[in-house]
């Protein structure tokens, strides 16, 4: 249908005729309207006020896009706006169906970190909707969300070790007791560093030293110049280690240290920093440690021996002196040492990844003081474990 000609108010002036306006009076010019047009423009006021009230009574719905005043209501309100939009120019709707389908698009929040926000989501109650951006590109200025609050400050863990505190105590013990000879060595495995109280010099080992020729032996095996399945004594060289370490057998102790034989012991001590000479028997506190810290680290022996040596350590024939005086829940592998005047234990304690060589060496008269020195090694026991677990 061609599109009826468009009037000028100020007269009769057609677009498309080219002619020129008149001076024709007002009712004349009414009177030349054709009805049909008359009832067009009716209709058309009629829809422009309809459509002006189904504006106003839709502008609050959610949902809706709001008039700029409405959202700058809403900033000055103080509710806040969840997500910046980016700058670009909103395409004029020119339908419902073009409506829905733009409503459609906008992607949901997932949450405030998220990267590509949108508005959110419509609730029960009428909610401030954010204005599009204008074609001009301008971009809506985002709010600035809340910094975060910072995590409580939480205090260094201190990890428990040899402290000069300890060292104090240990000191202070010994000496209370100056009527025994006594030497303590203490080494925390994280380190290595041998920590030294009271007498440093020699003692006769006692049986102490069955753990320096268990692992001589041990490494004969290992370089293949000796067997565990190889008959000794009445029975195999691995059983007589275990009776040696586990039970203090003497006998099984003589069978060990002839099949290493002297000039292979000392050679073997001497590799690693000990002045050995199973003859006289004598050690350290200092030599003591060092071989379980070296052992109990797996610089001794190979994974399998290690584990073995240890376990034997381990429900002894003799649990009077140290073991009865460490807290549950902290593992004891040790080697007591007992022979006239001398009675010592030497330990590794372990708990929770942590471990230390701790070695309490004595010498008194001979049998008859063993109580009151065996008093003084679970004095030192629970002085240590109290401060290193």
């Amino acid at each position: 249908m061609t599109e009826p000609a468009r009037h000028y108010g100020s007269g009769g002036h057609r677009v498309s005729d080219g002619s020129k306006p008149g001076p024709w009076p007002l009712a004349w010019r009414v009177g030349r309207i054709r009805p049909q047009y008359l009832t067009a423009a009716a209709v058309a006021v009629a829809l422009a006020v309809t459509g002006s009230v189904y504006a106003s009574g839709q502008a609050g719905m959610p949902g809706m896009p709001a008039e700029p005043a409405a959202a700058a209501a809403a900033a000055a309100s103080g509710t806040a706006v969840t997500a910046p939009l980016t700058a670009q120019a909103t395409p004029a709707v020119t339908d419902t169906s073009q409506a829905a389908a733009t409503e459609a698009t906008v992607p949901e929040t997932t949450g405030p970190e998220t990267t590509d926000l949108a508005l959110p989501a419509p609730s029960a109650t009428a909610a401030p909707s954010v204005t599009p951006p204008a074609a001009s590109g301008t971009a809506v200025p985002s709010v600035t969300t809340p910094p975060e609050i910072a995590d409580e400050p939480v205090a260094a863990v201190t990890v428990p070790t040899v402290t000069p505190e300890l060292g104090s105590r240990i000191n202070a013990i010994i000496a209370a007791n100056s009527a025994y000879a006594l030497g303590v060595s203490l080494i925390d495995v994280s380190d290595g560093v041998v920590h030294g109280y009271g007498v440093q010099g020699n003692f006769v080992a006692a049986s102490t030293a069955k753990i320096l020729a268990a692992s001589a032996y041990y490494h004969l095996v290992e370089t293949g110049r000796a067997s565990l399945s190889a008959p000794l004594g009445a029975s195999t060289a691995g059983a007589q280690i275990r009776q040696m370490v586990q039970q203090s057998n003497n006998d099984s102790w003589l069978l060990i240290l002839r099949a290493v034989g002297q000039q292979r012991m000392t050679a073997y001590a001497a590799s690693i920093g000990i002045g050995y000479d199973f003859t006289v028997n004598l050690l350290t506190p200092e030599e003591m440690a060092r071989t379980l810290y070296l052992l109990y680290t797996g610089q001794l022996l190979n994974a399998r021996n290690t584990a073995q040596l240890l376990s034997y350590m381990q429900n002894t024939n003799y649990e009077t002196l140290i073991p009865p005086a460490v807290p549950p829940g902290i593992g004891v592998h040790h080697k007591y040492g007992l022979l006239f005047g001398n009675l010592h234990d030497a330990s590794v304690l372990d708990k929770d990844g942590r471990a230390f060589v701790f070695v309490v060496y004595t010498r008194g008269r001979d049998y008859s003081d063993m109580g009151p020195r065996t008093a003084i090694i679970q004095q030192l026991t629970r002085t240590v474990t109290a401060a290193l677990f």
